[in-house]
């Protein structure tokens, strides 16, 4: 099935949409940080922060890539996954149910004007639900959201 030009565009105004969304209309601890960056270059910057912090690319899904292979064009989306194996056994040492919620992922979304923003949830906020944590996944929540703003706010800088 050959999908038409309706429906492309039908994906690009509800890409437009939600990204329009002021945050809090949008998740619980959700930050979006705008850029001045293109999209492939704020991709490039976030895979660059992930590793100079040390961290891991887990994973990468992007409706546009997958729509631009289908002859269909979009804006530039991608889910990047980030998370650390480290991390990954403290989380599940003390709740193997937050486990649902690694790898902690990025948000890059083109924008009209070419510019591109990054939008993740603070791991404290995704970790938020899971009360068998305690203690010791409320610390680790807190010391990702210190990671997860560094990474974020090195991609999206000006130099």
């Amino acid at each position: 099935m050959r999908p038409t030009a309706a429906l492309a565009d039908l994906l690009t105004a509800a890409l437009v949409a939600a990204a329009a969304l002021p945050a809090a209309a949008q998740r619980p601890g959700l930050r979006v940080l705008e850029s001045a960056h293109s999209y492939s270059t704020l991709v490039d910057r976030l895979t660059q922060a992930v590793k100079d912090h040390e961290m891991y690319l887990v994973n990468r899904a992007s409706a546009s890539a997958g729509a631009a292979n289908r002859d269909i064009q979009i804006p530039g989306n991608m889910v990047v996954g980030v998370f650390r194996n480290d991390y990954a056994l403290r989380m599940l040492e003390a709740s193997v149910a937050a486990g649902y919620e690694a790898p902690i992922r990025f948000y890059v979304t083109e924008s009209p004007d070419g510019t591109a923003t990054l939008r993740y949830q603070r791991p404290s906020a995704a970790f938020a639900p899971y009360d068998d944590g305690g203690a010791a996944l409320d610390q680790l929540g807190r010391e990702l959201d210190a990671v997860f703003r560094s990474i974020a706010e090195q991609a999206v800088q000006v130099e």
